[in-house]
């Protein structure tokens, strides 16, 4: 699928899915769900990688996760999921040249079509600009900005009607330079429901309410396969508990098997 079918799809009035993946087995599984998008996501820092934020993962650790996802596709070329990948902090922050080096090389050395950026800021802006110009398809990403913790937290954003005009005059931009498609994480849903409705562009949700052109989750978090969940994703499966007990059964069964020592008896010890 290429970037542009999403804008299809929006014209149509047809819902779009997007779900993460971090490696073969992961994305066999989400294409297997008939999800449109797979999101080779930074938060694999945290899922995969065990960090407690997405900053630590690097552009070499992103491409090696985003090849084995397209490994794990099975269908024809034509009918596979578009593969997105996170641009990882620090590899599109310091300028343009590594931008376009960092994005086109998850490009050139992996099945992923599109790249992910984070925010709107002038410098960021420029970068997606010369990304698109260089043919490389963008998705922005607005809201709550993971790479930005530090500045920002892991808070509901755009509450105030100061910041509400920021974020839609930015999604607004993001659009005009050329931006396929736009996620907007962990905001008021009547921001994201009123920039559904404005934009061309498809607006993805998480966290945004249900009144978007799609929606996009971290698959670990759909599937409860961790301790914490964000309050905008609830487990559909308790998979966690499901597995532990599973595989408690399994090694309280085996310690039961366990074979009892035995005497050798004189005639065996002779066989010696």
């Amino acid at each position: 699928m290429l970037p542009k079918e999403l804008i299809r799809f929006k014209e149509q009035g047809r819902h779009i899915t997007i779900l993460t993946a971090w490696d073969s087995l992961s994305s066999a599984i989400v294409e297997a769900a008939g999800a449109d998008v797979v999101l080779v996501g930074d938060s694999l820092s945290m899922f995969i990688h065990g960090h407690s934020t997405t900053l630590p993962v690097t552009l070499q650790q992103m491409l090696h996760h985003t090849q084995a996802v397209g490994r794990g596709l099975s269908s024809s070329k034509q009918k596979q999921p578009l593969i997105v990948c996170d641009l990882p902090f620090l590899s599109y922050q310091c300028g343009e040249d590594k931008a376009v080096a960092a994005a086109g090389t998850l490009l050139k050395e992996s099945s992923a079509a599109a790249v992910k950026l984070e925010g709107a800021e002038p410098e960021v802006i420029s970068v997606i600009e010369r990304l698109i110009r260089m043919g490389i398809p963008v998705m922005g990403h607005l809201g709550l900005t993971p790479q930005s913790v530090h500045k920002l937290g892991y808070q509901k954003q755009a509450e105030s009607q100061l910041e509400q005009e920021k974020l839609i005059n930015q999604a607004l931009k993001l659009e005009a330079i050329g931006c396929f498609s736009l996620v907007l994480e962990h905001i008021p849903s009547k921001v994201a429901s009123k920039l559904s409705r404005t934009l061309k562009i498809p607006v993805i949700g998480i966290g945004a309410g249900e009144d978007c052109d799609g929606q996009v989750r971290v698959t670990a978090d759909l599937l409860g396969l961790t301790d914490k969940q964000p309050p905008f994703a609830k487990p559909l499966i308790q998979t966690r508990e499901l597995c532990i007990k599973a595989l408690k059964d399994w090694v309280n069964q085996k310690n039961n098997h366990s074979k009892i020592p035995t005497t050798p008896t004189s005639e065996q010890v002779s066989d010696y």
